[in-house]
């Protein structure tokens, strides 16, 4: 059982070695219910996650984790490669709290641009994103995956 803070208080920390199975529950959790929707593994679920967390890509919130994302610094943007929000924990302000801290951690690396994308399939996120400042900038097919591409450009 998962016991949700509903307060919005938690912190969103860098994950640590403790935290990869905590990391790979809640990334199977969230993703999923996509399998037989998408018909294919939803690449976050494929991910070396021991990898993310030692390369510092991955921070989480929560405890136990509820949410997770994993990002990359580039030169020019901020890489959002994942969002995971347990299904337990939706509608508490987790997935609110991480899109904050990824806008957050892009300004404090002096970056103005979040870049991300999601499977064409995956309908809600196509909704969610545009309320937090994103806007769809391409649409491409990778390999089984075809996705639409976000931009978030920060003031």
């Amino acid at each position: 059982m998962i016991d949700i803070d509903h307060s919005g208080t938690e912190q969103v920390r860098p994950a640590g070695t403790r935290d990869v199975p905590a990391v790979r529950a809640v990334t199977d959790a969230a993703y999923h219910p996509y399998i037989e929707r998408i018909g294919v593994v939803p690449q976050p679920m494929e991910a070396d996650h021991a990898a993310d967390v030692a390369a510092g890509k991955v921070f989480v919130t929560g405890e136990p984790v509820v949410g997770l994302v994993v990002v990359e610094a580039f030169a020019d943007h901020l890489f959002l490669d994942s969002i995971a929000v347990h299904p337990r924990a939706h509608g508490t302000g987790v997935g609110r709290r991480l899109l904050r801290f990824v806008d957050a951690h892009a300004r404090a690396l002096g970056l103005g641009e979040i870049r991300l994308y999601t499977n064409a399939m995956m309908w809600e996120n196509q909704e969610i994103y545009p309320r937090y400042g994103y806007e769809v900038v391409a649409r491409r097919i990778d390999g089984p995956y075809d996705r639409f591409h976000y931009r978030k450009l920060l003031d």
